[in-house]
């Protein structure tokens, strides 16, 4: 293995690990608050205050990063993510707790930001489709195998091993990186344009969070989302947000970015209301339901390669397209189920649309990465990231209210026909021709509408 394809394996591990503490942690805040003898909501921090930084920092980080070299951050993040993950695990009591998921979370948002930005730079445009399957594949699959991972160690080992599993990944990929990494600069510290953009965009982004994830049954909490807009609209008029936007608008990102969010959403909304459904309503056990909702991420984690690998010869919109529509019709197949769902049945339609998710990521992370200036590529893959938490984050939060809404009896359905509509939202966003002048190379740097 050459030294470009040991940083996309690098970037992948990575990629997993800092996408499998985004839920690993669930499932083990009953166990954290009987161990440190706190109440359930103070537990709750431990999740929290990991989701807050890496929602927060996103674009600021992205921003800085482009004036930063790529080895001494992504070595310094690895450091800090390791070292913030075995305190955690140290942890004597909440507070401390809390303080290490929150500099792990910190570390989190470098890492998602670099993860694009180290792929694309490791590859030749002829191999990004292959390259950008890994991290775009395995990512996801983190996020996804998180509690049944975390459930294992909780039955076996305790909850301290939920903040250790992750520390031999960082160790093996600190390794690696040293060795592939070519040296590309200092690591600058932040300036004072940092600090305003995290306090506006990252205040604005954090509010929103607090209030999705507080706010169900807490009608305070719920009324935060209404101050979220004000700092946001603030950044998007000031110094810090025009540039950003202006990055987009010229190379031709908005479509895309909004096939992120949508897809993510999608995911999300669907994940959240097949689960419930399937326990809650037609009393499948929890392992059954386990068993069944694994099948999306099977499903995608066998299209991954294939899709990197078949979007390098036919190209990237293509195979950004179909792998859309696979996981639309896979989510539009769910809604007839009606009464009466059989694991079965559920499960084919999930590894549909987990087979379309995977020819999907890898080439669409490629097609935004690649429209983007090689200045500015740090702080494209930050906003890539941020479409993508705001739709696993705004998925179930929609569906919950979309089950809510309706009558007795249909709201798991209206929670599907809101996850498939989002899906369908994705293909033409895709599909649709870019602007004169957007367009780069159809089959390797192929630019994105707008």
């Amino acid at each position: 293995m050459t030294n470009r394809w040991v940083l996309v394996a690098v970037a992948g591990a990575l990629s997993f690990v800092a996408m499998l503490d985004m839920n690993i942690v669930n499932v083990a805040l009953a166990d954290i608050s009987t161990g440190l003898h706190v109440s359930a909501a103070t537990a709750q921090w431990a999740a929290l205050g990991y989701q807050l930084p890496v929602v927060a920092l996103l674009l600021p980080v992205g921003r800085w990063l482009d004036g930063a070299g790529t080895r001494p951050a992504l070595l310094a993040a690895t450091t800090g993510f390791a070292t913030c993950g075995a305190l955690a695990a140290l942890a004597p009591w909440a507070a401390w707790l809390t303080a290490a998921r929150i500099g792990q979370g910190v570390c989190a948002a470098v890492l998602f930001v670099l993860m694009p930005v180290l792929v694309i730079r490791a590859v030749p445009p002829e191999a990004r489709g292959r390259a950008m399957s890994v991290p775009a594949t395995l990512g996801p699959l983190g996020a996804m195998t998180g509690p049944a991972v975390g459930g294992l160690l909780l039955d076996h080992l305790g909850w301290r091993w939920v903040f250790l599993v992750k520390l031999p990944f960082c160790l093996l990929a600190l390794v690696l990186a040293r060795k592939a990494m070519p040296d590309d600069g200092p690591l600058r510290a932040p300036d004072r344009r940092f600090l305003s953009d995290t306090l506006l965009v990252g205040g604005g982004l954090a509010v929103l969070l607090l209030a999705l994830t507080l706010g169900a049954g807490r009608p305070p909490w719920a009324l935060l989302a209404l101050a979220a807009p004000v700092p946001l609209w603030w950044w998007l008029r000031g110094p810090g947000g025009r540039p950003v936007t202006g990055v987009l608008r010229a190379a031709g990102l908005f479509r895309a970015h909004g096939a992120v969010f949508a897809l993510a959403a999608a995911f999300a909304a669907m994940h959240y209301v097949v689960a419930l459904h399937l326990q809650r309503d037609e009393g499948v056990s929890a392992t059954a339901t386990g068993l069944t909702v694994l099948a999306f991420p099977l499903g995608m984690g066998l299209a991954g390669p294939l899709g990197g690998r078949l979007a390098d010869r036919y190209g990237l919109r293509p195979l950004a397209v179909t792998g859309a529509a696979l996981t639309a019709v896979g989510l539009l197949l769910l809604i007839p189920l009606g009464d009466g769902w059989s694991p079965p049945d559920v499960a084919w339609r999930l590894a549909l649309a987990g087979l379309g998710m995977g020819l999907n990521g890898g080439p669409t992370q490629a097609l935004v990465m690649a429209a983007a200036p090689p200045e500015r590529t740090a702080t494209v893959g930050s906003t890539v990231q941020v479409a993508r938490s705001l739709g696993f984050t705004l998925g179930p939060a929609l569906a919950t209210a979309a089950w809510t809404l309706t009558w007795s009896g249909a709201g798991a359905r209206a929670g599907l026909i809101l996850a498939a509509a989002a899906a369908c939202l994705a293909v033409p966003l895709l599909a649709l021709p870019g602007r004169p002048g957007a367009a780069v190379s159809e089959r390797t740097t192929d630019s994105v509408p707008t």
